[in-house]
């Protein structure tokens, strides 16, 4: 029999968060399973859904830490050059992907097939892991390479952004 630790909410909403981006790093969305997550918890079914309300705001919320985390590993390092600072997070996107493959497969999947409220997550997150390369550079570091701040740089550089993740 498991012991059950009694957490103030907002120590008990972190464990959950993190126990479900492991979960979720193990195995697909579709094999998601609350009864699991509440095992490994040692929580009740209950007490998962008076902190998310549901299974799907508790997988978005999952989604949401598991985006924050790949957004928070691609940070720009402390680099004067910005042809190295952008290998250097490119690096770490291929790094975090390969260390959560099955989330990211799964999450990125979902995505696609048309879940609306994790195609936002997905879509808001690539947004703004490309729009950190004109956020974080000068216009005359872009200007080096060619790139102005516009909107049609950005679209080529999410599009890029598509294909190279496809």
């Amino acid at each position: 029999m498991s012991t059950r630790t009694r957490l103030n909410p907002d120590n008990r909403r972190e464990q959950l968060l993190e126990l479900g981006v492991a979960m979720l790093g193990a195995r697909p969305i579709d094999d998601f399973s609350i009864d699991a997550l509440a095992h490994d918890a040692s929580i009740s079914r209950g007490l998962l859904y008076h902190y998310f309300g549901s299974k799907q705001e508790f997988l978005h919320a999952v989604l949401r830490r598991m985006a924050d985390g790949l957004f928070e590993a691609t940070a720009p390092v402390d680099e004067p050059d910005m042809g190295e600072r952008l290998r250097i997070s490119l690096l770490a996107y291929l790094q975090w992907v390969q260390a959560n493959q099955t989330g990211y497969v799964s999450f990125v999947q979902e995505a696609h097939r048309g879940n609306t409220a994790v195609r936002e997550i997905y879509l808001n997150t690539r947004a703004a892991l490309i729009d950190r390369i004109f956020v974080s550079s000068t216009a005359e570091e872009l200007a080096a390479y060619g790139i102005t701040d516009a909107p049609h740089a950005r679209m080529f550089a999410r599009s890029w952004g598509a294909m190279a993740e496809d």
